[in-house]
């Protein structure tokens, strides 16, 4: 593919800054945060001087045991040729589970989690790959993500399960260098043993980012700056292949311009004082049998049933262990689980507290603390925004905030959002209707 070069994640938050920075190549936008049809004008300006922008989904869920749901992927390939990107990105992660192949509540992890390395799992992912690449107009390429846990009775290396998904279908690589770093220091996986596995000459692009070590653990953030392994990380890479291009990722606590672009000049020294590498072939894509674009196969076909199966019952047990307070499968790090389930549960508080800042201003300080316990025995299930209106059904329903005020303007703003007719189903809406009741008698 053509080189695209050095390139930063664009965020609202820093849209002026991006476009005074010198040498910005490239950008890449996360998909499910812009509408094809209304984009941002600092976006829009950015193509109109020629700027590349790729979309890079979050939500698909590739290494989930389902197969990609056709909506997402029609919303993937819309913004894809709205942005008249090269390709679109997504993860091998899942990020929900439970359903209908598992025959219990659908949840949501709101966050990445890494498939186990397994042929199950393996198999499972080139179907679904093979599905999204049918479904878009461009070529897709699959990112590596960091993780806190490991899988007990894994069959492969990353490397090795990288590699043998490239050779099964022919998706390019998004090799994410933090990435292999946060899971060398979580996982003990060696970053170079695992870039001697990969087939370097697939990589699409790579992605650096800044993370934070607590107590052991390194949490890769987006939101501190890139420190100097990972940037040794991407020299080990640059040492094997020349990436066609290398993106800074930041999502929070966002610096000075200056800062950004003295980070951006750290990666574009590792790029230039690298050796050059031997050159290597592309790859030559597998071919896949090719479906009607934007369909999803009927359940039976493909993939054995069974063996979706046993991937939905395995990662319904661990993200139930998550996110519901259920026990930890066999074989996990229980103390590993923990800190993984504080942070999704933070994650949940933050972003909440981001699209609906109502409610921390409502509640003060009791917000985070409330929301917290909230979470403990309450997955996600239908997104963050209902999210933020099940967390405030559940409040009025018992007679919370105490202060009349605050419980007064609450439930103002569960009446503007809530229309008519109760939000949802089953528990949230018996929810609902314990609020209009509790409502009516006052």
């Amino acid at each position: 593919m053509d080189r695209l070069g050095t390139g930063i994640g664009w965020r609202p938050e820093i849209a002026d800054g991006i476009a005074e920075l010198p040498g910005v190549d490239w950008v890449e936008v996360v998909a499910e945060n812009i509408c094809p049809g209304h984009l941002p004008p600092a976006l829009q300006a950015l193509r109109a001087r020629g700027t590349t922008v790729v979309p890079h989904g979050v939500s698909l869920g590739l290494g989930g045991a389902e197969r990609p749901d056709a909506g997402r992927l029609a919303a993937l390939a819309e913004r894809a040729e709205a942005l008249g990107a090269p390709l679109v990105t997504e993860h091998i992660a899942f990020v929900r589970a439970g359903g209908p192949l598992t025959a219990s509540a659908a949840m949501e992890a709101g966050h990445l989690l890494p498939v186990p390395r397994t042929r199950d799992a393996l198999d499972v992912l080139c179907e679904n790959v093979r599905i999204a690449q049918d479904a878009l107009p461009v070529p897709l390429a699959v990112e590596n993500i960091a993780a806190l846990v490991n899988w007990p009775g894994e069959e492969m290396t990353e490397g090795q399960f990288l590699a043998e998904l490239v050779e099964r279908t022919g998706v390019r690589l998004l090799i994410d260098v933090a990435n292999l770093h946060t899971n060398h220091v979580n996982r003990n996986e060696d970053p170079a043993t695992a870039l001697d596995e990969l087939p370097v000459e697939a990589i699409a692009y790579v992605h650096v980012a800044g993370g934070i070590e607590r107590d052991g653990v390194w949490h890769d953030t987006h939101a501190h700056p890139v420190t100097r392994p990972v940037l040794d990380v991407l020299a080990e890479l640059c040492a094997r292949v020349t990436p066609p291009g290398v993106l800074l990722e930041r999502d929070e606590d966002f610096p000075a311009t200056g800062e950004l672009a003295a980070e951006l000049d750290a990666i574009r020294t590792v790029l230039k004082e690298a050796p050059t590498p031997a050159t290597l072939p592309a790859p030559e894509p597998v071919p896949t049998p090719r479906r009607v674009p934007g369909t999803v196969p009927a359940p039976g076909t493909g993939t054995a049933t069974a063996t979706r199966q046993r991937l939905a019952v395995a990662q319904t047990a661990l993200l139930s262990a998550l996110v519901a307070g259920t026990p930890a499968p066999e074989g996990f790090d229980r103390r590993r689980l923990h800190v993984q389930s504080r942070a999704l549960a933070a994650k949940r508080a933050s972003v909440v507290a981001k699209i609906a800042p109502e409610l921390p201003d409502i509640l003060g300080e009791d917000f985070r603390p409330g929301f917290l316990a909230y979470t403990r025995h309450r997955p996600m299930r239908h997104g963050y925004r209902q999210d933020a209106m099940d967390f405030a059904v559940h409040l009025l329903a018992e007679g919370r905030p105490a202060d009349p005020d605050a419980r007064h303007r609450l439930t103002q703003r569960w009446r503007d959002r809530a229309g008519p007719k109760p939000p949802g189903a089953g528990p949230a809406r018996r929810l609902a209707h314990a609020v209009r009741r509790a409502l009516h008698r006052r």
